[in-house]
């Protein structure tokens, strides 16, 4: 799932993946990550951001019961970081290092204890803090994972994205995409981003077809 566009920078990816995993959602946050880390070359940022999706991967094997596929990648991702500062980019990259030394000892660490938080400047970033873009990266990621459909978050995003460009500040995308990451009541949410996302595509439609 490509859902990081190749103009985002790394702030955003980052705090989007790192909000996304402290959430509990280990498997979709490496999706944040994913399409920065193709589009480099070898070097410290892309093992940073390899090291990272293998930290996720190896939280959700864990968390599976997984413990040859959980060891594999605690230890492959500790040989991705292992160069890095402890501060790398502003993350806990040490902490998360010796975390995975103890996974790699013990899965079932996870059985005992909480996953590791990810902290950007010393601060575990949740769903809650999250700004556009970093928002429109997020959401469809959380809604992959729960179960709602992600191609329509992902279009929600869009037009949010679209409309904050156009300094629509009213907009509805914006508010609702915003409302899917921090709100308990995402089935009501979903239903009327639905809503507008059918209404904008219709009005959409019917300008495209006064010019054909």
């Amino acid at each position: 799932m490509d859902t990081v566009d190749e103009t985002s920078g790394l702030d955003d990816a980052l705090r989007a993946g790192i909000a996304v995993h402290n959430a509990g959602f280990y498997h979709a946050a490496h999706d944040a990550w994913e399409a920065r880390w193709l589009d480099l070359d070898a070097g410290a940022e892309k093992d940073f951001l390899q090291g990272l999706i293998q930290f996720t991967a190896a939280a959700h094997h864990a968390y599976a019961r997984n413990w040859e596929g959980a060891t594999g990648l605690a230890a492959s991702a500790q040989g991705y970081l292992a160069a890095l500062p402890s501060d790398y980019e502003g993350v806990n990259v040490g902490t998360v290092r010796d975390w995975l030394a103890r996974l790699e000892r013990d899965p079932e660490l996870v059985e005992r204890e909480p996953v590791l938080e990810l902290t950007l400047g010393g601060e575990a970033v949740g769903l809650v803090d999250l700004e556009y873009p970093a928002v429109a990266i997020a959401a469809p990621l959380v809604a992959e994972a729960m179960g709602y459909d992600e191609e329509l978050l992902e279009q929600g995003a869009e037009y949010a994205l679209a409309d904050l460009a156009d300094e629509q500040v009213s907009s509805p995308f914006v508010t609702l995409v915003l409302d899917f990451l921090t709100s308990d009541r995402r089935p009501i949410i979903v239903q009327r981003l639905e809503q507008h996302v059918d209404r904008r595509q219709a009005k959409e439609s019917d300008v495209a077809g006064l010019f054909d």
